[in-house]
């Protein structure tokens, strides 16, 4: 998927803050909703609930399910890991992670794994081994870190594989890569934890 960045009155807004040393810091930490990236000419992928910059490092992948055409899942992929994520429907002023990551972890033991709990830039995270066949029908162990993160009636789950996932202290810049994400809620009604859907662009990759 290719991407363009309009970056003329983001790039003069940012010489503008340095040249004056009073200016106030932006304190705002992501992901965000739609509402508060508005106007900020920034080119993202559409992907409907979800919007998407292009990001350094990092490519957009989109796992369609071949017969029904729907978007199974939205990942950025690096060369060591990747991050898996989806928006879902949550209550106003809730706090919906803290409903489901149990329910969460206790799906990872039922499943033969080991969940652990840890605290990082979005609260508390968790940590999973799972084990799972390689395709040569092998026993290994899948790490990965979980995180949920409430937003203005959605919640992001983000769940990050590879070195992000075994080494958080040492790979930021897939917690900064999240961050940029944008999250599109609409305003119709949905269940609580209902998945917000996810469109395809006619540009996207399709991977199956």
């Amino acid at each position: 998927m290719k991407f363009r960045r309009k970056a003329e009155a983001t790039d003069s807004a940012a010489t503008a803050e340095e040249a004056s040393p009073d200016a106030p810091a932006d304190t705002r930490v992501g992901p965000f909703d739609v509402s508060e990236v508005e106007g900020d000419e920034i080119d993202r992928a559409d992907l409907g609930s979800v919007l998407v910059p292009a990001i350094a490092d990092r490519e957009l992948r989109l796992q369609v399910d071949e017969q029904s055409g729907q978007v199974r899942s939205v990942m950025l992929a690096g060369s060591d890991g990747a991050c898996e994520f989806q928006a879902f429907a949550a209550p106003r002023h809730g706090d919906l992670w803290s409903d489901v990551r149990p329910q969460i972890a206790e799906d990872m033991v039922r499943r033969g794994g080991q969940v652990t709990e840890r605290e990082g830039r979005w609260g508390t995270e968790l940590l999973c081994q799972v084990p799972v066949k390689r395709p040569d029908g092998t026993d290994a162990v899948q790490p990965s870190r979980i995180i949920g993160i409430n937003g203005d009636r959605w919640m992001l789950r983000a769940s990050f594989l590879g070195r992000p996932a075994l080494e958080p202290e040492e790979t930021s810049e897939w917690e900064d890569a999240l961050a940029q994400v944008v999250v599109r809620r609409g305003e119709g009604a949905m269940p609580v934890g209902e998945p917000l859907p996810v469109t395809l662009p006619d540009d996207a990759r399709r991977v199956r």
